[in-house]
């Protein structure tokens, strides 16, 4: 038996944010068993916590969906060490957490009791090519002319993000699941007025998950950070909307600081015990 807990991320409020199942003290569970449970949870991402390889690193994580194993992810992590610290663990930093895991080293840091990661590197960037363009928008179901712009903002999962000119775009979008063909992450942003309680309204479309949007995405706002922020259409610091149209009142915060990008979020205990792994024959 191994202890388990269940965390809502993004979110001050359970159930309104992202779930992430997470086993800890799985070092002598085999990739088999990681991925069966993953299957079985059947969430967007289940976690696995080991002891570190690295030296540098606190622990080590393992993020896998119900169809194959990540090496980053964004709301995995941050609920991850949420759990991490819940169940005693401590950091060799005051306020700071290196987590160890496919991508490498990812830093994370505590900010009056709020987890941050660090947007890790982008692995494809750039503009998207005018056939992927074709496929993008007849898949959203909108016209050439309403994308903005769009761009690679790849950082493990395969993003590719399109920009429309308002939230209210983002949020009356109804794509057609099938119609993305290769493209397995698309997220699509768009901006609120001036004034609002957030900056912008994010979605992300994977349609191999559940009813193919994802609630809350940190890998997704992290590298729309690094994208509209290098491009000047983001301020230094902002609070990006996600979930809307699936139930749920996701709030990612941003921020940068020197020349490095923090995405981060509140996370909410919700479930604690134990879990019998590997499954007794």
């Amino acid at each position: 038996m191994l202890p388990f807990t269940q965390v809502d991320v993004f979110t001050d409020r359970f159930m309104s944010g992202n779930p992430v199942a997470v086993v800890h003290g799985a070092d002598d569970l085999s990739s088999d068993d990681m991925a069966a449970f993953a299957r079985w949870t059947n969430l967007v991402e289940t976690t696995f916590l080991l002891r570190p390889t690295d030296s540098g690193a606190d622990y080590r994580l393992r993020i896998f969906t119900p169809r194959a194993e990540l090496s980053f992810a964004g709301h995995p992590t941050l609920g991850s060490a949420r759990a991490w610290l819940e169940a005693g663990g401590s950091a060799r930093q005051d306020g700071r957490l290196i987590q160890e895991c496919g991508a490498g080293l990812v830093p994370l840091r505590t900010t009056q009791g709020r987890l941050f990661f660090g947007a890790p590197p982008l692995v494809r960037s750039g503009p998207v090519s005018g056939p992927d363009m074709d496929r993008l928008t007849a898949a959203l179901r909108i016209g050439p002319g309403d994308a903005v712009d769009a761009r690679w903002t790849d950082n493990g999962p395969g993003w590719v993000t399109i920009l429309l000119n308002s939230a209210d775009a983002v949020l009356s979008l109804n794509p057609d699941r099938g119609g993305f063909g290769p493209f397995t992450s698309v997220g699509v942003v768009g901006p609120y007025p001036a004034g609002a309680d957030a900056a912008f309204e994010v979605r992300a479309f994977i349609p191999e998950i559940g009813e193919g949007e994802d609630p809350v995405t940190g890998s997704l706002n992290a590298g729309i950070a690094q994208w509209l922020m290098g491009t000047g259409r983001a301020p230094d610091a902002y609070v990006a909307s996600q979930g809307s149209r699936v139930g749920r009142r996701g709030r990612v915060f941003v921020e940068k600081i020197e020349d490095e990008i923090w995405v981060g979020g509140d996370t909410v205990l919700g479930v604690r015990g134990t879990v019998s792994l590997p499954p007794a024959i």
